[in-house]
């Protein structure tokens, strides 16, 4: 029977009528829980310096981080995602695997701040090295296999200073399996990895590149970062991560991947899935919202529950605190 032939009968828009039933029959529920909220802390006090491509979202010190995390649980987000700008780079980032590194102060602070706070760290050698690559160079070469090492002693600080969760980000072939073995020989074998699973060499992460001060001094990521043309090839490096010890998965960015994010639910139903809502997605409907052009609440909430309904069961967003405060 054509859908056609059931009117009168079948009349979709009685179920539209008011806010009630709309809300009864709804199929994505959107709600702070989902939210991993992402932070840029720096060296200094009493620093909170506002990203000028990112309204809204600040590089601040340790000293203000317990106010945040007050914050963060009056609003129910359970989790931050953790990135660092050291006092200094060099070629290979030491101060990313550092005791007194920037990122293992904050996750100090904040969980002395709230024991229950889920705190993750994106383990990457970008932010920390002066090449701004996610690897170590030679000759202009990203190197793969010499990074791991790297990768693995960096998620083992994160965890000896009190990490929830790590997120290997630098997409080098093997780092989950790498970082999975170096944090069960240092003893932390119940440290989840979040993989960084299907990351895109996007031009949507531009404003983050000011946020963590992290843009590559030549060439660019396409090395190692996929090919945002390719959806067969997104499978395959989750199948990967997940055959190395992944324990959740994401994809990144999101909403011009919505298409990957489904993929990835319909392939590997049984794994938790992440979704990166990144800064370029977030600063132009902030910019055109500026503009008088969108309604930002509108649009972010419409965003986000876009992601979910594409299948991502958490969403790291800048919107996390601004959402949150919209859905109570």
């Amino acid at each position: 029977m054509s859908s056609f032939s059931q009117f009168p009968l079948a009349r979709l828009r009685r179920l539209r009528q008011n806010g009630g039933l709309r809300r009864l029959v709804r199929q994505t529920t959107l709600t702070p829980a989902d939210f991993i909220y992402p932070m840029f802390i720096r060296h200094g006090q009493n620093v909170r310096q506002e990203v000028s491509s990112m309204p809204g979202v600040y590089q601040q010190s340790v000293d203000t981080l317990p106010a945040e995390a007050a914050e963060l649980r009056s609003l129910g987000i359970p989790a931050v995602m953790l990135f660092g700008l050291p006092a200094e780079k060099d070629p290979v980032g030491r101060e990313n695997f550092a005791p007194d590194g920037i990122v293992q102060q904050a996750i100090r602070a904040l969980r002395q701040a709230d024991p229950d706070l889920v705190i993750m760290t994106d383990v990457c050698l970008c932010e920390y090295t002066d090449h701004g690559h996610c690897g170590l160079v030679e000759d202009g070469q990203i190197l793969n296999d010499p990074t791991l090492e790297i990768l693995g002693q960096v998620a083992v600080s994160h965890a000896r200073a009190g990490a929830t969760m790590v997120g290997p980000s630098a997409m080098m072939d093997g780092q989950v399996a790498a970082i999975r073995r170096a944090l069960d020989e240092a003893g932390f074998p119940q440290i989840p990895i979040m993989a960084y699973s299907a990351k895109f060499a996007s031009g949507f992460y531009g404003p983050f590149r000011e946020a963590a001060d992290s843009p590559p001094q030549f060439g660019d990521r396409s090395t190692y970062q996929m090919d945002p043309a390719n959806n067969r090839e997104a499978m395959r490096e989750i199948a990967l991560d997940v055959a190395e010890g992944a324990d959740i998965i994401m994809v990144k960015p999101a909403l011009p991947y919505l298409d990957i994010i489904r993929q990835a639910r319909d392939t590997f139903p049984d794994l938790p899935l992440a979704a990166y809502n990144v800064s370029g997605e977030y600063s132009m409907l902030k910019a055109a919202a500026r503009l008088g052009w969108l309604d930002e609440k509108r649009v972010a909430l419409e965003s986000l529950t876009a992601i979910k309904r594409a299948g991502a069961d958490m969403i790291l967003t800048y919107w996390a605190k601004d959402a949150a405060r919209w859905l109570d």
